[in-house]
């Protein structure tokens, strides 16, 4: 590595000056955006809230429909068998008190 760097700076004080960097290696920061960036944000701002408008009305669309109602299943007795009392009391914990 320092001999990479050495090497370098030989190189430039045989050229007789300071190193010059080409254009590709110089970095762009933000502040330098061009006209192509700018457009492109633009667009995807644009796609967006197109995108947001579109799952809306979809949405509202989708709430404005009715849904089924079925009835209400026959009340098998098997279904509520209890072998052994709740310790809160004969009732479930989220059942009406039949007293």
């Amino acid at each position: 590595m320092a001999s990479a760097i050495i090497r370098s700076g030989l190189r430039s004080a045989l050229r007789g000056g300071a190193p010059s960097r080409s254009p590709a290696s110089n970095r762009n920061f933000s502040a330098s955006a061009h006209h192509d960036e700018a457009a492109e944000a633009e667009k995807w701002k644009k796609i967006t809230i197109a995108g947001i408008a579109t799952c809306f009305v979809l949405s509202v669309y989708n709430l404005s429909k009715g849904h089924p109602h079925f009835d209400d299943p026959p009340p098998y007795p098997y279904l509520h068998i209890r072998n052994k009392e709740f310790p809160w009391g004969p009732d479930g914990l989220f059942e009406k008190k039949h007293h």
